[in-house]
């Protein structure tokens, strides 16, 4: 076997399967193959030598029929009970002839039959002998187009190699992938899983080229999770279809993903660290006070701030000691009325859609004021 990942062109040499098998069966069944010649060489030969016994006997009992009749002609001046006699003889010698030419007939067709079944089992035992011939000459696998090797996974997720088996219904040594089109496939946490849909552009990046950028699309998500090995974890897969194609691109590279969920422009958003909670009021600290905000979106980095600051506020990420004790300061009623408002309407706007699904998880990395998006560890695959 050439080694995984061998680049070949049409017609090269790829792989050698164990013929010592088919090799035994070959040589059995080319010895049958001989045996079964001499018996259809034997079975011509008494057919033939049978069929001109017989004719020969029928040429000469037709020179004795001939005689009786001559004898017939010469005995007319003979007493009547000399004809009569030489009647009976020519009768005997008709009837005689006739029944020898029933017989050939009959024996004709049995010879016939008897070469007709000796025939078969010649072109059978032949048949089968080139087929086994014709396959020992496909153990030797070639390139039926230019490529990259990739040789087939087992059932273990281990690669083929020398040793391994192959059998009739998984018959592939290896796969010529296109390298011009790549697939990333990647595994998205059954939490996050519904906010990614087919369609959705994505921002890639090749881990051994941290450099190189490129672009993709979502093309398919799985219906049914998963669980990751080693881990209590259930995640769907998720395939996404490379846009460009670049040399240093190859299959099973590791790969980032990032995935554009949604889109939120023009919105006012901090570090999530610096927004704390207390008795269901968000707030952040600002100088020596404590100032209510009312939040929207967020992700592991950023949430989005809908009121109760304003842009270049200066707040602390990491307030000092005691700032618990901090003056709070709370947002008026009616902007807090307003907000509740606006969220009952989205909420009710929100169950009549036939989602299935009524929360929105801060692990999807939702970027406000850029882009949402989701950063996953992937693997390329290669796309036929």
């Amino acid at each position: 076997m050439v080694p995984d990942g061998t680049v070949v062109d049409s017609g090269d040499y790829v792989a050698s399967l164990d013929r010592t098998e088919l090799t035994n069966k070959l040589k059995d069944q080319e010895l049958e193959l001989e045996q079964i010649e001499t018996q259809y060489t034997k079975t011509k030969l008494d057919t033939t030598l049978e069929m001109r016994s017989l004719r020969d006997e029928l040429i000469n009992m037709n020179y004795s029929l001939e005689e009786n009749k001559l004898q017939l002609e010469q005995s007319k001046f003979e007493p009547p009970a000399t004809i009569r006699q030489v009647e009976i003889e020519l009768e005997k010698a008709e009837r005689s002839y006739s029944q020898a030419v029933k017989n050939y007939s009959l024996k004709l067709e049995k010879a016939r039959a008897n070469m007709q079944d000796v025939s078969a089992q010649l072109a059978k035992a032949q048949r089968k002998y080139d087929e086994m011939a014709d396959l020992l000459s496909k153990f030797t696998v070639f390139a039926p187009k230019a490529g990259m090797v990739i040789y087939k996974r087992g059932w273990d997720g281990n690669k083929q190699g020398p040793g391994d088996s192959y059998n009739t219904w998984e018959n592939i040594v290896a796969t010529l992938p296109n390298l011009t089109r790549m697939i990333s496939k990647t595994y998205v946490n059954e939490i996050d899983i519904s906010k990614v849909k087919t369609g959705q552009k994505v921002e890639m990046g090749i881990d051994a080229f941290p450099d190189k950028k490129f672009t993709g699309v979502v093309t398919e998500v799985a219906n049914i999770g998963e669980q990751m090995k080693s881990s209590n974890a259930k995640v769907f897969e998720v395939r996404i279809e490379v846009n460009e194609f670049d040399s240093v691109m190859r299959p099973a590279m590791t790969t980032k993903n990032v995935i554009i969920t949604d889109i939120i422009d023009s919105v006012l958003f901090v570090p999530i660290e610096s927004v704390f909670k207390a008795d269901s009021i968000s707030y952040v600290v600002s100088g020596t006070s404590r100032k209510q905000v009312i939040v929207g979106k967020s992700n592991d980095n950023e949430i989005i701030i809908k009121a109760g600051l304003e842009k270049d506020d200066e707040i602390y990420l990491l307030p000092p000691e005691g700032f618990e004790k901090y003056r709070l300061s709370k947002l008026p009623d009616q902007v807090i009325q307003r907000y509740k408002e606006k969220k009952q309407v989205a909420l009710e706007g929100f169950q009549n859609k036939d989602s299935g699904n009524s929360r929105d998880q801060a692990k999807l990395k939702d970027f406000p004021g850029d882009k949402n998006k989701k950063a996953l560890d992937a693997k390329i695959e290669k796309k036929n």
